[in-house]
């Protein structure tokens, strides 16, 4: 027969051998302020000679119905995530803002397009949840409400009852096609994002391009390229458009390349991210022509690689720190029992660089 083993020390240990309430040594931990220091150092000694590490977060979220986390659902894998360098400063953002109000991010990455699975999302201990650009119908999503958590989502989509914090996609869009309009372009190629979740990659169709498309920023983009454009007399029917499962530099070279491949080859290609414009720079280098002078190339974002690239990158400038901030300012205030309120939508501004000219 095993010999008993030693019971752990338990907060009643700490309080019977310091000689104070249970209440006191709890104070110790969590609420130091309600101490003095010559106490509560008494208190963290005897625990610490005890053996006792102190309170069980468990059972503390078991009595008071709070995990102390926020769940960050992403669409993607982490190695997706983090190759985007756009969701890492609005991660930065997010966090510093979470951060020093005895919370924390829980990262919760997709499989593919549609976010996290639902059991996953189920099974969380979270007291609220911030969304990132997962599509209307994502699972998860449905998963959240389901449990009734409050619901911050960053750029889309739009859903009832829950905190929204976007940019003016349509808008910021539509200044970087009138800029290369400006500069005299008439013949423009455009690489966006996925409009639906199938993970699709290449040329779109028209038809693809008419359906409902789940993934509000990128219609919002495309919307926003295609609308000035048609203001100003371009067929936007004749614009060709590839679509890309991602942001990321190769998909953009490779839909870079089939843009340009064309007759007629475009003198300005649109991109929905930075990311895809850096691709669309090495594609114009591949085929031996250069930027600005045979090709003007826009992104989207303002990554801080914008500004460096060679040539540096005209791009439409969202506020990413500034997304993330409000997106965790509105999460804390949900859990303070306020009301989602109107959305909250920033500004997209165009930054003119040397990556556009104008036609010759």
């Amino acid at each position: 027969m095993e010999p008993d083993r030693p019971r752990r020390p338990t907060l009643d240990t700490v309080a019977a051998a310091v000689g104070v309430s249970r209440a006191t040594v709890s104070n110790a931990y969590n609420r130091p302020d309600q101490l003095s220091a010559a106490l509560r150092e008494r208190v963290l000694d005897t625990a610490r000679a005890l053996g006792y590490g102190g309170p069980d977060p468990v059972a503390r979220s078991l009595a008071t119905r709070r995990s102390a986390a926020v769940a960050l659902l992403l669409c993607d894998d982490l190695p997706s995530s983090f190759a985007d360098p756009a969701l890492s400063v609005l991660l930065d953002g997010l966090a510093q803002t979470v951060d020093g109000h005895d919370h924390w991010l829980v990262l919760m990455p997709g499989a593919g397009c549609n976010g996290p699975r639902p059991e996953m999302v189920t099974r969380a201990q979270a007291d609220v949840v911030v969304a990132y650009s997962l599509p209307e119908d994502s699972p998860a999503l449905a998963a959240v409400r389901a449990r009734g958590l409050p619901l911050v989502l960053i750029d889309q989509p739009v859903l009832p009852g829950a905190a929204v914090v976007a940019v003016d996609d349509e808008g910021g869009a539509g200044a970087a096609a009138r800029h290369l309009l400006d500069l005299g372009h008439r013949d423009f190629g455009v690489i966006t994002f996925s409009l639906h979740s199938d993970g699709l990659s290449g040329p779109m169709s028209l038809e693809r391009r008419r359906a409902h498309a789940p993934f509000p920023v990128t219609r919002d983009r495309l919307n926003g390229y295609l609308t000035a454009l048609a203001d100003a007399g371009v067929d936007p029917d004749a614009v060709p458009v590839w679509e890309a499962p991602g942001s990321e530099r190769e998909l953009g070279r490779v839909g870079g390349r089939w843009l340009l491949e064309r007759s007629p080859r475009p003198t300005a290609l649109l991109c929905a991210s930075d990311e895809l414009a850096f691709g669309a720079l090495q594609a114009v280098r591949d085929l031996d022509l250069t930027v600005p002078d045979d090709v003007s190339v826009v992104g989207f974002d303002d990554v801080p690689a914008a500004h460096r690239a060679d040539p540096p990158l005209t791009t439409v400038r969202q506020p990413l720190i500034e997304k993330g901030r409000r997106a965790g300012e509105l999460a804390l205030r949900l859990l303070d029992g306020e009301r989602p309120g109107t959305p909250v939508r920033l500004p997209a501004d165009l930054v003119v660089r040397a990556s556009t000219g104008p036609i010759e």
